[in-house]
């Protein structure tokens, strides 16, 4: 199956007064029609650059690329601007984090999705603004005429947020990124803005990287996982490979740190120790060393991002720890990824893998 995008090696560099800044470093995945991919990690991870990069909107005379982007025959990396501005909300449509201030404050809502429905589509301002209010009805804008009249302030967090996911559909696109869409919303309107989208990519095809920092959120809507850590891809699996069978000391601690509603509720939540590093001075090696309690003389070179089983070649870890030894080292207590180094197995106890 020819997958809808594929990113091939992307490397995303800023240059800034303090030095060279690599925000994604070699990172490969596809999107499939009707598929809905998420990226997780922590702030800092590469994540957005990497969905603003897509956009051609992480452009500028400090940043360089390289690698390819392919949607279609057109590599979104050396388009021109003008063939980027066909493809951006027409073909590839963006949920951005902040609906605050993604949308226009001193413009009505409706007037803003009429305007890119207008752009792309060259109809009329009356079909336009019939388009615009079945876009919020559909996403469940209650009274959405009315409604197309308000200005931004004049919606809740939620509801803005359902704006701009009618902005992002009103064109039809084949790709919807979401970036961070649920970020400071209560969990009730976490799990509707989610179902949302679920069903809009089920109804309509449309491919989907919903941009998270838990794992919890796309816990019940993406198909395949890619967890990226300072820049680079760490993992990547179906939902069942990650959230069943992690393989990655930094997945298990994602995992570790998600709220069971199955269990006892412990005093407090497991968290990875340390910080994520500063991408103007990483660490040799794995990125993730410093904070690994697995860690060992291997993990001073770079692990290359590969499958650990001949026979499912889809699952894919970077990391130094041989399967059957990371399988041995996590204690997994009948819980999904709840893993913790087994007595004796903490760094500095041994020197061999």
């Amino acid at each position: 199956m020819t997958a809808l995008l594929e990113v091939e090696d992307l490397d995303v560099s800023f240059r800034t007064e303090e030095g060279v800044v690599r925000a994604v470093d070699h990172v490969s995945f596809s999107l499939q029609r009707g598929e809905l991919l998420g990226i997780v990690g922590e702030s800092g991870s590469g994540k957005s650059v990497t969905a603003l990069s897509l956009m051609g909107l992480s452009r500028g005379p400090n940043a360089s690329f390289s690698g390819r982007v392919m949607f279609g025959d057109l590599d979104l990396l050396t388009a021109a601007e003008r063939q980027l501005e066909r493809v951006r909300g027409r073909r590839i449509a963006m949920i951005f984090q902040d609906p605050m201030t993604a949308l226009n404050p001193v413009h009505r809502v409706g007037d803003q999705i009429v305007e890119q429905i207008r752009e792309h589509e060259g109809v009329s301002r009356r079909r336009a603004l019939d388009r615009a209010v079945e876009l919020l009805d559909r996403v469940g804008i209650p009274r959405a005429r009315d409604r197309a009249r308000a200005y931004p302030h004049e919606f809740s967090g939620g509801m803005r947020q359902r704006v701009m996911i009618a902005m992002a559909l009103s064109c039809s696109p084949e790709i919807l990124i979401a970036d961070e869409p649920t970020t400071a919303l209560d969990v009730t309107t976490q799990a509707q803005i989610l179902a949302e989208i679920d069903k809009l990519r089920r109804d309509s095809g449309v491919g989907v990287i919903l941009i998270t920092h838990d794992l919890g959120v796309i816990a019940d809507v993406a198909d395949r996982v890619v967890v990226m850590y300072a820049g680079r891809v760490v993992e990547q699996g179906s939902l069942a490979d990650i959230f069943y069978d992690p393989r990655h000391p930094y997945t298990w601690g994602l995992l570790g740190s998600v709220p069971r509603l199955d269990r006892a509720r412990p005093a407090r939540l497991p968290t990875i120790p340390g910080s994520p590093p500063s991408l103007l001075h990483p660490p040799a090696g794995c990125h993730f060393a410093p904070r690994c309690a697995w860690r060992f003389e291997a993990c001073s070179g770079v692990p290359e991002l590969s499958a650990d089983d001949p026979e499912h070649t889809e699952h894919l870890g970077r990391c130094w720890l041989p399967l059957g030894l990371a399988r041995a080292r996590r204690v997994v207590d009948g819980s999904i990824g709840l893993p913790v180094a087994a007595a004796g197995d903490r760094a500095g106890t041994s020197s061999t893998a």
